[in-house]
């Protein structure tokens, strides 16, 4: 069964068109208008093997809030869609993931639970892109995905680095959490439902 999904949304601050494949090879194709988080989106793809397409019309002339923040709904979205019922997912994964100087720890739990828990950022620009939309993107997905996130920094160094590892991170432990595992015959949940 292929693990597809297919979402638009259109509202007075951004007109979205995006698809999502669970069980890609790692392809990208994304035009936000904002270079850096393009850049994230591949990187989320590429270490994730996540086919994404992603086209997006945002008001930028007040700033990337709007655009950054309805990606993630789409996207939490997406990942909601294209899972269904989670018939036999392993459900949870975690890591560590080095960028250089930079070390990110997640954790994920595809229980329907939404919660994100991260240690702040500092609060600063990376080209010009803003670092406290990092946090606004993930608990759109989270939220919309209904998915359990926590992250955090054990060593902090160049801003551009911690945020790389994260975006990674979050593509290696989303593609391990979703995988299906042949021993499961349903969800994987004493309750018997995510």
């Amino acid at each position: 069964m292929e693990r597809l999904a297919s979402i638009e949304r259109n509202t007075s601050e951004t007109q979205i068109k995006l698809t999502f494949n669970l069980d890609g090879s790692g392809s990208c194709d994304s035009s936000t208008g904002i270079g850096f988080f393009d850049h994230m989106l591949e990187l989320f793809a590429v270490h994730g093997l996540f086919d994404l397409a992603l086209k997006v019309t945002g008001d930028l002339h007040v700033d990337a809030h709007h655009t950054v923040e309805d990606v993630g709904i789409c996207l939490g979205q997406a990942i909601k869609q294209a899972l269904g019922n989670a018939t036999g997912i392993r459900r949870y994964a975690s890591g560590m993931f080095p960028m250089d100087d930079a070390l990110c720890t997640l954790a994920i739990d595809i229980g329907g639970r939404p919660f994100l828990k991260m240690d702040p950022l500092p609060v600063q620009q990376v080209g010009a892109f803003d670092s406290e939309l990092v946090e606004e993107f993930f608990r759109a997905i989270v939220h919309n995905a209904g998915i359990n996130v926590h992250v955090s920094w054990p060593h902090k160094g160049n801003l551009h680095h911690v945020i790389e590892a994260l975006f990674k991170g979050f593509g290696r432990a989303l593609d391990e959490a979703t995988q299906v595992d042949p021993r499961r015959s349903g969800v994987p949940s004493t309750k018997g439902v995510l």
